[in-house]
């Protein structure tokens, strides 16, 4: 684990933005390509206004979600809606959407088509996750119906997900795919997950998710 702290959260969000823009740009200087995988919730935010004003190409960059929760787009639940209304729009409005949502009852139901559509653009380049104060990631939650299935080397790239903490059924990216990808940042605020995280080395994966990917991280953080 890498740890980098800011002096506050408004240099924290410019710093990652510079480092994962400058981290697009190379992939897409070498590669052609790209795929951004970010987090939902509110931490996020300042960062996907800040990368959608960012000068690359973005119509050779695919954006994923680290997870889903199972309700439609225009929910105030949905992840997906704040992507679109946040990352999305000025010059990032090119980038390509994986969606990791369909309109069925379960996510079972669409765990294949979703599946598919996210292979072609693995591994990820650029993973940016939060955590919360379950130690969570994604939607790989301590106690949840699959986790041991989603932590597991073998796992899928997608796994549908419940969990008390997580609310709605969930469709999280696995493991496998997490550990995979190019470059990793954690993105955390405030003196309670700076010393959740610090602690987190010392549990087990399975009461800990975030140790999946935290060796191979880093963590970005201003109180």
């Amino acid at each position: 684990m890498q740890f980098r702290a800011y002096p506050d959260r408004a240099a924290l969000m410019t710093g990652l933005t510079g480092v994962v823009a400058g981290e697009l740009a190379v992939a897409l200087a070498q590669d052609g390509k790209a795929t951004l995988s970010v987090p939902g919730g509110t931490t996020p935010g300042p960062v996907f206004d800040a990368l959608s004003r960012v000068d690359i190409d973005w119509a050779r960059v695919a954006v994923v979600l680290n997870d889903e929760r199972w309700v439609p787009e225009d929910s105030p639940r949905s992840n997906t809606r704040v992507l679109r209304e946040r990352l999305l729009v000025g010059r990032a409005a090119a980038a390509t959407l994986i969606p990791l949502y369909a309109p069925v009852p379960q996510p079972e139901a669409a765990l294949a088509a979703l599946g598919a559509g996210l292979a072609a653009h693995l591994p990820i380049t650029v993973l940016i996750l939060g955590m919360g104060t379950d130690l969570h990631t994604a939607s790989l939650f301590p106690g949840a119906d699959r986790l041991a299935e989603a932590l597991d080397a073998a796992a899928p790239p997608l796994l549908p997900m419940r969990a008390e903490a997580a609310g709605e059924p969930r469709i999280t990216l696995t493991a496998p795919v997490l550990q995979a990808a190019r470059h990793i940042h954690i993105l955390i605020t405030g003196a309670e997950k700076r010393a959740l995280i610090a602690g987190a080395l010392h549990k087990p994966v399975a009461e800990a998710p975030i140790r999946v990917i935290l060796d191979l991280a880093n963590v970005h953080w201003a109180e």
